[in-house]
């Protein structure tokens, strides 16, 4: 087996691993049909991740997508959540205190500028830094109980990608171990984990639209109510409503400070993703850089043919054995004028990504067939 996050002079373990894949599917295709608890589960992959096993945990997402049951999801899913979430067990003299937990989340943020943003400028207003550290807990996005940490860096999407399962697990103990110390204390794995923008930079008359990321990581008491969701499906749906109009609250609140840190002195816009667990961050942006680029790349077709987008339609089919969406445009003769693909991990997202798809050419005047 192989996988693109490993390096080349990695030990060669291949047996060992291929057994590991194999006992972590299918530990995990018993909890799908169980449907049990998977404690059991996140027990496993807690010990591949202190192990720093990332071939073993890729190469098991990688086989479950063939699986029944709904196993990938099931098991991209835990190994998401255990890398951005440490258990800690309480500490005091009588023995007593309570669990806490620490989490690793992140915000994706689309930043419109002139020029474009410069790596070696921002998080330099300590002031609006401050301000906006605080509002986490302030305005409801964390508990009030809760210790947060924002990381003073603008992540690109290619940083975001570099760092792995494990990676991610070590940076997150690293920093609870951080905010247990009075003195500051050198944080390898996170210094690491800013290793550089990829792309060209812009000029300085660009019109430039790039997506970063603010990373953070929030520490609390495990059995804090703030974050348990309640039981009955209505008032869960009043709970996720109140946490999201919380959320566009706070991102009317923290834009200004965020142009204060990103580009300072200049004019910039923003558009604000949910925050959410590191992974699902990091998805929520990739997959709305994809959507746009792939818009660019219907609106280049109909301008080289002079159309707009009400003079075309598009049908949605399932492509290359049911793990893409593709788009087959048309324009009002029938002819097939482009065809675009998105990619999809399992088939059985066809149906959301083909609603998202649906939507965004919407956004251009195209109608589905």
């Amino acid at each position: 087996m192989t996988n693109k996050h490993i390096p080349d002079d990695a030990p060669d373990t291949d047996a060992d691993d291929e057994a590991a894949v194999r006992a972590l599917t299918d530990l995990a295709l018993e909890c799908a049909r169980k449907k049990t608890p998977v404690a059991e589960l996140q027990k496993e992959v807690r010990k591949h991740l202190l192990k720093k096993h990332d071939d073993v945990l890729y190469d098991a997402i990688d086989e479950a997508r063939e699986m029944a049951d709904g196993t990938y999801a099931l098991l991209r899913d835990t190994v998401e959540e255990s890398s951005a979430t440490v258990l800690l067990r309480g500490r005091s003299a009588r023995g007593d205190a309570p669990e806490m937990e620490i989490n690793a989340f992140a915000i994706p943020v689309f930043v419109r500028s002139t020029g474009g943003l410069k790596p070696e400028q921002g998080f330099e207003d300590q002031p609006a830094y401050e301000q906006l550290l605080e509002s986490f807990t302030a305005r409801g996005l964390e508990s009030e109980g809760a210790r947060v940490v924002l990381i003073q860096h603008w992540y690109d999407l290619a940083e975001m990608d570099r760092i792995t399962y494990s990676n991610l697990n070590e940076i997150v103990r690293e920093v609870a171990h951080g905010m247990d110390e009075k003195k500051v204390k050198p944080m390898p794995a996170l210094e690491r984990s800013m290793s550089g923008w990829d792309g060209a930079q812009f000029a300085p008359d660009d019109e430039a639209l790039e997506l970063r990321f603010l990373l953070g990581f929030s520490l609390k008491r495990a059995d804090d109510p703030f974050y348990t969701v309640p039981a009955s499906e209505a008032k869960a749906d009043a709970y996720f409503e109140q946490r999201m109009e919380r959320y566009r609250e706070w991102t009317d609140f923290a834009e200004p400070l965020l142009a204060r840190l990103a580009a300072p002195g200049r004019a910039i816009e923003m558009s604000f993703l949910y925050q959410d667990l590191f992974f699902g961050a990091k998805e929520q942006g990739a997959n709305e850089l994809f959507m746009l680029q792939l818009l660019a790349d219907v609106r280049a077709v109909l301008e080289e043919r002079g159309l707009g987008g009400g003079d075309a339609t598009a049908a949605l089919v399932r492509a290359d054995d049911g793990y893409a969406v593709r788009a087959q445009l048309r324009d009002a003769s029938g002819e097939l004028i482009g065809e675009f693909d998105k990619p999809l991990d399992v088939p059985e997202q066809f149906d959301e990504a083909a609603a998202d798809m649906e939507d965004a050419l919407a956004s251009l005047g195209i109608r589905k067939v």
